[in-house]
Protein backbone atom coordinates (compact mmCIF):
# COMPACT_ATOMS: atom_id res chain seq x y z
CA UNK A 1 0.00 0.00 0.00
CA UNK A 2 0.94 3.41 -0.69
CA UNK A 3 0.87 5.13 2.78
CA UNK A 4 3.92 7.99 3.94
CA UNK A 5 7.34 7.63 2.45
CA UNK A 6 10.38 6.10 3.80
CA UNK A 7 12.53 8.43 2.43
CA UNK A 8 15.86 9.38 4.75
CA UNK A 9 15.81 5.88 6.58
CA UNK A 10 18.36 3.40 6.49
CA UNK A 11 17.32 0.45 3.81
CA UNK A 12 17.84 -2.31 6.14
CA UNK A 13 15.00 -0.79 8.44
CA UNK A 14 12.52 -0.72 5.81
CA UNK A 15 10.35 -3.98 6.02
CA UNK A 16 10.40 -5.72 2.51
CA UNK A 17 6.58 -5.52 1.85
CA UNK A 18 7.52 -1.76 1.57
CA UNK A 19 10.38 -2.21 -0.57
CA UNK A 20 8.06 -4.43 -2.68
CA UNK A 21 5.04 -1.77 -2.78
CA UNK A 22 7.57 0.72 -3.98
CA UNK A 23 8.61 -1.52 -6.55
CA UNK A 24 5.31 -1.63 -7.93
CA UNK A 25 4.79 1.87 -7.95
CA UNK A 26 7.63 2.82 -9.86
CA UNK A 27 6.76 0.28 -12.40
CA UNK A 28 3.13 1.42 -12.57
CA UNK A 29 3.59 5.17 -12.55
CA UNK A 30 6.23 4.46 -16.04
CA UNK A 31 3.32 2.54 -17.92
CA UNK A 32 1.40 4.04 -20.47
CA UNK A 33 -1.78 2.98 -20.34
CA UNK A 34 -2.96 2.71 -16.53
CA UNK A 35 -6.34 0.73 -15.67
CA UNK A 36 -7.58 3.14 -12.23
CA UNK A 37 -9.64 0.83 -10.25
CA UNK A 38 -12.04 2.56 -7.77
CA UNK A 39 -15.11 0.27 -8.31
CA UNK A 40 -14.69 -3.71 -7.76
CA UNK A 41 -17.69 -3.54 -9.99
CA UNK A 42 -16.08 -1.63 -13.18
CA UNK A 43 -12.49 -3.33 -12.40
CA UNK A 44 -12.45 -6.18 -15.02
CA UNK A 45 -14.25 -3.91 -17.91
CA UNK A 46 -11.39 -1.13 -17.27
CA UNK A 47 -8.38 -3.93 -17.53
CA UNK A 48 -9.92 -5.35 -20.57
CA UNK A 49 -10.11 -2.06 -22.53
CA UNK A 50 -6.55 -1.03 -20.74
CA UNK A 51 -5.10 -4.27 -21.66
CA UNK A 52 -6.28 -3.90 -25.70
CA UNK A 53 -5.19 -0.24 -25.74
CA UNK A 54 -1.53 -0.44 -24.32
CA UNK A 55 -0.93 -3.53 -27.06
CA UNK A 56 -2.28 -1.19 -29.95
CA UNK A 57 0.52 0.85 -29.42
CA UNK A 58 3.01 -1.95 -27.93
CA UNK A 59 2.87 0.03 -24.96
CA UNK A 60 3.02 -0.79 -21.05
CA UNK A 61 0.14 -0.98 -18.97
CA UNK A 62 -0.26 -0.77 -15.09
CA UNK A 63 -3.19 -1.24 -12.91
CA UNK A 64 -4.27 0.56 -9.68
CA UNK A 65 -6.68 1.00 -6.97
CA UNK A 66 -7.23 4.21 -5.08
CA UNK A 67 -9.55 5.03 -2.48
CA UNK A 68 -10.36 7.64 -0.21
CA UNK A 69 -9.22 6.12 3.34
CA UNK A 70 -10.47 8.37 6.71
CA UNK A 71 -7.55 7.26 8.14
CA UNK A 72 -5.12 8.63 5.74
CA UNK A 73 -6.90 11.57 5.32
CA UNK A 74 -6.29 15.27 5.94
CA UNK A 75 -9.93 16.83 5.45
CA UNK A 76 -12.16 18.90 7.38
CA UNK A 77 -14.02 16.83 9.71
CA UNK A 78 -17.64 16.68 7.80
CA UNK A 79 -15.73 15.13 4.75
CA UNK A 80 -14.06 12.50 7.26
CA UNK A 81 -17.82 11.77 8.40
CA UNK A 82 -18.92 11.51 4.98
CA UNK A 83 -15.96 9.23 4.06
CA UNK A 84 -17.00 7.07 7.43
CA UNK A 85 -20.75 6.77 6.52
CA UNK A 86 -19.56 4.98 2.71
CA UNK A 87 -18.60 2.09 4.95
CA UNK A 88 -22.51 1.47 5.24
CA UNK A 89 -23.18 1.01 1.79
CA UNK A 90 -20.05 0.48 0.02
CA UNK A 91 -18.01 -1.34 2.82
CA UNK A 92 -14.69 -0.10 4.83
CA UNK A 93 -11.60 1.09 2.39
CA UNK A 94 -9.80 -2.30 3.27
CA UNK A 95 -13.19 -3.80 1.99
CA UNK A 96 -12.97 -2.66 -0.96
CA UNK A 97 -9.30 -3.11 -1.84
CA UNK A 98 -10.12 -6.51 -1.06
CA UNK A 99 -12.84 -6.67 -3.66
CA UNK A 100 -10.85 -4.93 -6.07
CA UNK A 101 -7.78 -7.53 -5.71
CA UNK A 102 -10.19 -10.62 -5.86
CA UNK A 103 -11.68 -8.90 -9.82
CA UNK A 104 -8.13 -8.38 -10.74
CA UNK A 105 -6.65 -11.73 -9.64
CA UNK A 106 -9.37 -13.76 -11.38
CA UNK A 107 -8.33 -11.54 -14.48
CA UNK A 108 -5.08 -12.16 -14.28
CA UNK A 109 -5.32 -16.17 -14.07
CA UNK A 110 -7.17 -15.87 -17.36
CA UNK A 111 -4.23 -15.22 -19.51
CA UNK A 112 -0.67 -16.46 -19.26
CA UNK A 113 0.70 -12.98 -20.48
CA UNK A 114 -0.79 -10.97 -17.05
CA UNK A 115 1.27 -13.38 -15.03
CA UNK A 116 3.80 -10.24 -14.25
CA UNK A 117 1.54 -7.11 -14.27
CA UNK A 118 1.19 -6.01 -10.27
CA UNK A 119 -1.70 -4.49 -8.69
CA UNK A 120 -0.51 -1.12 -7.24
CA UNK A 121 -2.52 0.20 -3.92
CA UNK A 122 -2.91 3.95 -2.76
CA UNK A 123 -5.38 5.02 -0.16
CA UNK A 124 -6.12 8.06 1.65
CA UNK A 125 -6.78 11.18 0.06
CA UNK A 126 -7.99 10.45 -2.88
CA UNK A 127 -6.85 13.31 -5.13
CA UNK A 128 -3.18 12.47 -3.95
CA UNK A 129 -3.50 9.14 -4.98
CA UNK A 130 -5.28 9.75 -8.31
CA UNK A 131 -2.08 12.43 -8.90
CA UNK A 132 0.52 9.73 -7.91
CA UNK A 133 -0.87 6.85 -10.01
CA UNK A 134 -1.40 9.00 -13.04
CA UNK A 135 0.01 11.89 -13.30
CA UNK A 136 2.74 10.34 -15.91
CA UNK A 137 0.37 8.56 -18.12
CA UNK A 138 -0.35 8.95 -21.66
CA UNK A 139 -4.04 7.28 -21.21
CA UNK A 140 -5.87 6.11 -17.91
CA UNK A 141 -8.89 4.23 -17.99
CA UNK A 142 -11.83 4.14 -15.68
CA UNK A 143 -15.31 4.53 -14.80
CA UNK A 144 -17.41 7.79 -14.62
CA UNK A 145 -20.09 6.13 -12.36
CA UNK A 146 -20.27 3.86 -10.05
CA UNK A 147 -18.99 4.34 -6.01
CA UNK A 148 -18.02 7.88 -4.48
CA UNK A 149 -14.61 6.81 -5.42
CA UNK A 150 -15.10 6.53 -8.96
CA UNK A 151 -16.84 9.35 -9.20
CA UNK A 152 -14.37 11.49 -7.52
CA UNK A 153 -11.34 10.16 -9.13
CA UNK A 154 -12.76 10.59 -13.14
CA UNK A 155 -13.32 14.40 -12.21
CA UNK A 156 -9.98 14.60 -10.73
CA UNK A 157 -8.71 13.31 -13.76
CA UNK A 158 -10.31 15.36 -16.05
CA UNK A 159 -10.33 18.94 -14.35
CA UNK A 160 -7.26 18.67 -11.96
CA UNK A 161 -4.75 16.36 -14.41
CA UNK A 162 -5.96 16.86 -17.28
CA UNK A 163 -5.41 13.52 -18.76
CA UNK A 164 -6.45 11.79 -21.27
CA UNK A 165 -9.40 9.40 -20.06
CA UNK A 166 -11.04 6.24 -21.71
CA UNK A 167 -14.59 5.31 -20.28
CA UNK A 168 -16.03 1.81 -20.38
CA UNK A 169 -19.65 1.53 -21.53
CA UNK A 170 -21.86 0.26 -19.08
CA UNK A 171 -23.57 -2.32 -21.11
CA UNK A 172 -20.02 -4.44 -21.28
CA UNK A 173 -17.34 -4.38 -23.87
CA UNK A 174 -17.21 -6.44 -27.48
CA UNK A 175 -13.40 -5.43 -27.61
CA UNK A 176 -11.79 -4.52 -31.22
CA UNK A 177 -11.22 -1.07 -29.80
CA UNK A 178 -9.52 1.04 -32.10
CA UNK A 179 -11.26 -1.00 -35.37
CA UNK A 180 -13.39 2.27 -35.68
CA UNK A 181 -12.83 5.45 -33.84
CA UNK A 182 -15.42 8.14 -34.07
CA UNK A 183 -14.58 11.91 -33.14
CA UNK A 184 -16.61 14.49 -32.47
CA UNK A 185 -15.03 17.53 -34.32
CA UNK A 186 -15.71 21.05 -33.78
CA UNK A 187 -12.93 23.46 -34.17
CA UNK A 188 -13.03 24.80 -30.78
CA UNK A 189 -9.47 24.25 -28.49
CA UNK A 190 -11.06 21.30 -26.21
CA UNK A 191 -11.41 19.10 -29.19
CA UNK A 192 -8.46 19.66 -30.81
CA UNK A 193 -6.37 19.28 -27.50
CA UNK A 194 -8.38 16.07 -27.11
CA UNK A 195 -7.30 14.54 -30.43
CA UNK A 196 -3.54 15.62 -30.25
CA UNK A 197 -3.51 13.59 -27.13
CA UNK A 198 -4.88 10.55 -28.60
CA UNK A 199 -2.89 10.61 -31.87
CA UNK A 200 -1.04 7.31 -30.72
CA UNK A 201 -3.90 5.35 -30.80
CA UNK A 202 -5.42 7.22 -33.71
CA UNK A 203 -2.29 6.31 -35.82
CA UNK A 204 -3.03 2.59 -35.22
CA UNK A 205 -6.66 2.76 -35.73
CA UNK A 206 -7.77 0.50 -38.43
CA UNK A 207 -11.40 3.46 -39.38
CA UNK A 208 -11.23 7.56 -38.02
CA UNK A 209 -13.84 9.60 -38.60
CA UNK A 210 -14.27 12.95 -37.52
CA UNK A 211 -17.68 13.47 -37.22
CA UNK A 212 -18.89 17.35 -37.97
CA UNK A 213 -22.19 17.77 -36.61
CA UNK A 214 -24.23 21.29 -37.79
CA UNK A 215 -21.55 22.71 -39.60
CA UNK A 216 -21.16 26.36 -40.43
CA UNK A 217 -22.27 27.39 -43.78
CA UNK A 218 -18.83 27.96 -44.80
CA UNK A 219 -17.99 24.46 -44.07
CA UNK A 220 -15.43 25.67 -41.32
CA UNK A 221 -15.77 22.30 -39.44
CA UNK A 222 -14.84 19.97 -42.12
CA UNK A 223 -12.14 22.10 -43.28
CA UNK A 224 -10.40 22.62 -39.90
CA UNK A 225 -11.07 18.66 -39.34
CA UNK A 226 -9.17 18.09 -43.00
CA UNK A 227 -6.51 20.34 -41.70
CA UNK A 228 -6.02 18.47 -38.66
CA UNK A 229 -5.89 15.25 -39.87
CA UNK A 230 -3.23 16.81 -42.22
CA UNK A 231 -1.03 18.34 -39.44
CA UNK A 232 -1.14 15.09 -37.29
CA UNK A 233 -0.44 12.97 -40.20
CA UNK A 234 -3.51 11.01 -39.98
CA UNK A 235 -5.77 9.33 -42.32
CA UNK A 236 -9.46 10.07 -41.75
CA UNK A 237 -12.67 10.42 -42.95
CA UNK A 238 -14.51 13.78 -42.65
CA UNK A 239 -18.10 13.48 -42.64
CA UNK A 240 -21.29 16.22 -41.88
CA UNK A 241 -24.57 15.79 -40.54
CA UNK A 242 -27.48 17.56 -39.25
CA UNK A 243 -28.82 16.86 -35.53
CA UNK A 244 -32.22 18.05 -37.06
CA UNK A 245 -34.19 17.53 -34.23
CA UNK A 246 -32.47 15.87 -32.01
CA UNK A 247 -29.85 16.77 -29.65
CA UNK A 248 -26.18 16.74 -30.51
CA UNK A 249 -25.46 14.08 -28.38
CA UNK A 250 -27.87 12.23 -30.11
CA UNK A 251 -27.15 12.75 -33.61
CA UNK A 252 -23.51 11.53 -32.52
CA UNK A 253 -24.58 8.17 -31.23
CA UNK A 254 -26.82 7.12 -33.45
CA UNK A 255 -24.02 8.01 -36.24
CA UNK A 256 -21.69 6.14 -34.48
CA UNK A 257 -24.20 3.30 -34.04
CA UNK A 258 -25.10 3.12 -37.57
CA UNK A 259 -21.29 3.56 -38.75
CA UNK A 260 -20.66 0.62 -35.98
CA UNK A 261 -17.99 2.91 -34.03
CA UNK A 262 -15.85 0.94 -31.29
CA UNK A 263 -14.65 3.87 -29.64
CA UNK A 264 -15.96 7.34 -29.69
CA UNK A 265 -13.37 10.41 -28.67
CA UNK A 266 -14.60 13.85 -27.80
CA UNK A 267 -13.21 17.06 -26.11
CA UNK A 268 -14.98 17.17 -22.62
CA UNK A 269 -17.23 19.41 -20.98
CA UNK A 270 -16.44 22.78 -22.91
CA UNK A 271 -18.46 24.69 -20.58
CA UNK A 272 -16.72 22.97 -17.47
CA UNK A 273 -18.06 20.18 -15.51
CA UNK A 274 -20.28 22.03 -13.09
CA UNK A 275 -22.25 23.74 -15.47
CA UNK A 276 -22.72 20.85 -18.22
CA UNK A 277 -24.54 19.01 -14.81
CA UNK A 278 -26.82 22.10 -14.69
CA UNK A 279 -27.41 22.04 -18.13
CA UNK A 280 -27.04 18.92 -19.18
CA UNK A 281 -24.86 19.50 -22.36
CA UNK A 282 -23.17 16.61 -24.75
CA UNK A 283 -20.45 15.20 -22.81
CA UNK A 284 -22.86 14.13 -20.03
CA UNK A 285 -25.43 12.72 -22.44
CA UNK A 286 -22.66 10.96 -24.01
CA UNK A 287 -21.79 9.60 -20.87
CA UNK A 288 -25.11 8.61 -19.98
CA UNK A 289 -25.81 6.61 -23.44
CA UNK A 290 -22.75 5.52 -25.05
CA UNK A 291 -22.58 1.98 -26.00
CA UNK A 292 -18.88 1.94 -26.20
CA UNK A 293 -15.72 3.21 -24.63
CA UNK A 294 -15.49 7.12 -24.70
CA UNK A 295 -12.26 8.66 -24.77
CA UNK A 296 -12.04 12.14 -23.57
CA UNK A 297 -10.15 15.02 -22.27
CA UNK A 298 -10.94 18.29 -21.22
Amino acid sequence: MNTSPSHGRDPKTVPPAEILARQVHELTVQADVIALLPDPATARICLDIAEDAARAINGSMAAAHVGADPEWMVAAPEEIDLQMLRDMNEGSPQQRLERVISVFESWKVADPDRSDLPLDDCRGDLGRCVTSECHDSALVVTPCYGNMDARDAFHDLLFKEHKLVLVPPAGGYSGHLLQHVVIGWKPHNHARVAVVAARRWLAVAEHVTLLCVDDKPDGSYQFTARELLAQLGLNGDVVAIRSESRSVGDAIIDFAGSAEATCLLIGAFKHGYFLELLIGRVTRHLLSHATFPLMMKH
